[in-house]
């Protein structure tokens, strides 16, 4: 018979808020370029934005299309294609919790540095007194 393996715990500073499909640098860059800018960004504006090359950025676009975080539209200007992305509503609610997510973990850093002992034994930041 064979043995199961043990259950893993969270470790202390696992954030189940850091969204692997934002957490990536390319896609986040990309996100936070899109923040920066609600009525949206052509693809050759988030190209120089991102320092990404042409199918880096199609493929990342790809993804957080999937994942719900952008809208594509494609179109003409001067007869010539223009790809536009923009957050969803729903993109940019999940971009500002995972900001949120973001800041806890800087609190929680500055809070372990500034008071080493602040940790319980089980792992946990206790509160600072």
């Amino acid at each position: 018979m064979k043995d199961k393996p043990p259950k893993r715990s969270p470790g202390r500073f696992a954030y189940s808020g850091l969204d692997r499909v934002m957490h990536e640098k390319a896609r986040l860059s990309v996100l936070s370029s899109l923040a920066a800018h609600p009525e949206g960004l052509l693809f050759t504006e988030l190209k120089t934005l991102c320092s990404l090359t042409d199918g880096n950025l199609s493929r990342q676009i790809q993804l957080l299309q999937e994942g719900g975080l952008v809208e594509v539209w494609k179109g003409f200007s001067n007869k010539r294609p223009q790809t536009r992305c923009k957050l969803t509503q729903s993109g940019r609610s999940r971009f500002l919790e995972y900001i949120s997510v973001l800041e806890k973990v800087v609190t929680d850093a500055q809070t372990v540095a500034s008071h080493p002992r602040a940790i319980s034994p089980s792992g946990r930041i206790l509160p600072a007194i």
